[in-house]
């Protein structure tokens, strides 16, 4: 299991790095474990490490007749023994974001990285990578920032989902608001989570019909029936697939009659 402490051994060492060849180096140097078991070997020249092994297998460390470390992965070797150790500590260590608040339980840094995460206790919040987090505060008594994340609105909502739900008011919204395009099929389409949200027809598994709900808000219909969004990236249909994606209801109107 991996831990999120970084670890740092520095001193006088002998670095061997071992593969279909073998280097060896010896100095002053600074190893850095890092919590995913990368190992950066720095020394005083330059910024690129002087070894390095991503993401290893395994590290472990011995002690006998000195202090040494070994990085393993597939392959590849990596030790550093150490003859003069200057110091060996563990530090505690986190993704490093964006500051987007305050903590309400701890008082820590709320940053943004791959969601958001509270530097001090480690809270997580997993966010959109659309989303805005917002200034302001969450109605109820959790304290946290709210996020803007459109899907077929612009919602405001907490970061906690278990405070307040986006799947719920993208439901309360949307949910059978549109019929399934299914030749032949009566259902509408339900707002489900299978991964992310998606519009999926309410016969499943008799229809498997279902689109992803996309980053962005409802503008009008598309020549196909299904709703159109105004994205980043410009106005599409539900359908992502649908050949008049880009077409408004006249032109799509217009091309029927041609």
């Amino acid at each position: 299991m991996i831990d999120d402490a970084i670890r740092v051994l520095a001193g006088d060492c002998t670095v061997i790095a071992e593969d279909a060849d073998r280097e060896e180096y010896r100095g002053r140097v600074t190893t850095i474990v890092k919590p995913d078991n990368t190992v950066l070997i720095h020394d005083s020249d330059g910024y690129q490490p002087v070894a390095w092994l991503t993401r290893a297998d395994s590290v472990s460390s011995e002690r006998h007749d000195g202090f040494t470390l070994v990085a393993k992965k597939d392959t590849q070797t990596l030790r550093i023994a150490a003859h003069e150790q200057e110091g060996f500590a563990h530090y505690p260590s986190s993704a490093a974001g964006t500051p987007v608040g305050e903590c309400p339980d701890c008082g820590g840094a709320l940053v943004r990285s791959s969601g958001v995460h509270c530097v001090g206790c480690g809270d997580r919040y997993g966010v959109p990578a659309d989303a805005t987090i917002r200034d302001e505060r969450c109605d109820c008594d959790c304290g946290l920032p709210k996020m803007r994340v459109e899907r077929g609105l612009a919602f405001n909502v907490c970061l906690d989902r278990g405070c307040e739900s986006l799947d719920a008011a993208v439901k309360a919204e949307f949910d059978r608001e549109w019929a399934c395009p299914e030749a032949g099929c009566d259902g509408d389409l339900r707002i489900l989570r299978r991964g992310g949200l998606i519009a999926g027809c309410e016969h499943y598994p008799d229809c498997d019909t279902g689109f992803a709900v996309p980053a962005g808000v409802v503008d009008g219909e598309c020549g196909c029936g299904l709703p159109t969004f105004e994205t980043a990236s410009g106005v599409r249909c539900l359908d992502a697939t649908c050949d008049r994606a880009l077409e408004g209801p006249l032109e799509a109107e217009s091309s029927a009659d041609d």
